[in-house]
């Protein structure tokens, strides 16, 4: 077993390895849419493409009957829509009409709006209104950015938030409102006369097969690495001071209960040209990676349904072992990882930073 330190930060947070590894050849707005200071020995691998819920405040305005709104406070927003279909009990009603729901929250839950909209009205004017009247109802200005996570509706969200000068991100990073759809499903959803148990979300996320990572996402080497969640928050926390490239998560928000001292595990990325491969991975919306044994790749989704090959290894019992290993410790800290980019994997400084989770598949 090859055991390893690599200094990320400058202020000397150790990202540890000591899983079995073979030496290699080398502030937004969200809204979706529902129907490693020492030098180390450290073995890494060259970048190889294969061909091929806390208590919270919030100002609400909210009503569950489906013709009625409801609404919340802040600058960043994460709005979804879903397609429910409306039946009787666990038997579906064939003359039932499908309900339309827009959800917009910001990145805190201390604003949130809901609206539901007949299936016969949803187009871009139609949400661009909707938009429009969550500030003029709550006071508060339009933001930035919005981020939505239904592909299907890309199209109608990027054109109503055109229209109000908003920009339209698609990202799986609307991790506040993934949370906030769990919740009315328990509360909302499942209690809705229509409601149908086990039924798949008309509008399913999609996982495509991964594709060819572009150019200018390679890097020269990466490995496996671990930090601990205390090195995490304090990561997190100096994102905007110390990086200039990176994403945090809301660690309160989504209520981890990992003692500090838990291996968070990651995979860190060297490059000689680390600060422009960091600069355009900032744009990318990174949500997740994760490790397809079976093809011995690593994967990288980004947006929405984006997932490239985004390095590759020599497949032997070893390095299958390492990659489950890793891919465990993953889901023992409930999906969260993180991606490092730096100029050298022994360096004491790190030039991006990117705190991902993996999310199951919303419920709506």
């Amino acid at each position: 077993m090859t055991t390893a330190t690599a200094i990320v930060a400058g202020h000397g947070l150790a990202l540890r390895r000591s899983l079995p590894l073979p030496n290699p050849p080398g502030r937004p707005i969200s809204l979706s849419l529902s129907f490693p200071s020492r030098s180390v020995q450290h073995a890494a691998r060259r970048m190889i493409v294969p061909s091929s819920r806390p208590s919270r405040c919030c100002r609400s305005i909210s009503s569950e009957s489906p013709t009625a709104a409801s609404g919340t406070t802040e600058e960043d927003v994460d709005a979804d829509e879903e397609e429910e279909e409306e039946e009787d009990g666990e038997e579906v009603d064939p003359q039932a009409e499908k309900v339309w729901e827009l959800v917009v929250c910001d990145a805190t839950l201390s604003l949130q709006f809901t609206r539901y909209f007949p299936n016969t009205s949803i187009n871009s004017v139609t949400l661009r209104d909707a938009l429009a009247s969550v500030a003029d109802d709550l006071g508060v200005p339009l933001p930035d950015r919005v981020r939505f996570f239904r592909a299907q509706m890309q199209t109608i969200i990027t054109r109503a938030c055109g229209e109000l000068g908003v920009k339209a991100v698609p990202s799986r990073r609307c991790v506040s409102l993934l949370l906030w759809l769990e919740e009315r499903y328990e509360t909302v959803y499942s209690r809705h006369p229509g409601f149908q148990a086990g039924t798949r979300p008309l509008l399913a996320l999609d996982n495509p097969f991964p594709t060819t990572l572009p150019e200018n996402l390679f890097g020269d080497k990466w490995a496996f690495v671990q930090l601990p969640f205390s090195s995490v928050r304090e990561e997190v926390e100096s994102l905007g001071r110390r990086y200039a490239f990176g994403a945090g998560l809301d660690l309160d928000l989504l209520g981890f209960e990992l003692d500090d001292t838990t291996l968070v595990p990651g995979v860190a990325v060297e490059s000689s040209r680390a600060k422009p491969l960091a600069a355009w991975m900032n744009g990318l919306e990174i949500c997740a990676l994760e490790v397809d044994t079976g093809r011995a790749i690593l994967i990288l989704a980004a947006g929405v349904s984006t997932r490239y090959v985004y390095a590759g290894y020599q497949k032997s019992p070893a390095a299958t072992q390492e990659a489950e290993a890793w891919e465990a410790a993953k889901k023992a800290c409930g999906g969260l990882h993180f991606l490092a980019v730096q100029e050298n994997l022994n360096s004491d400084g790190c030039v991006g930073f990117w705190l991902l989770l993996d999310l199951p598949q919303p419920p709506v």
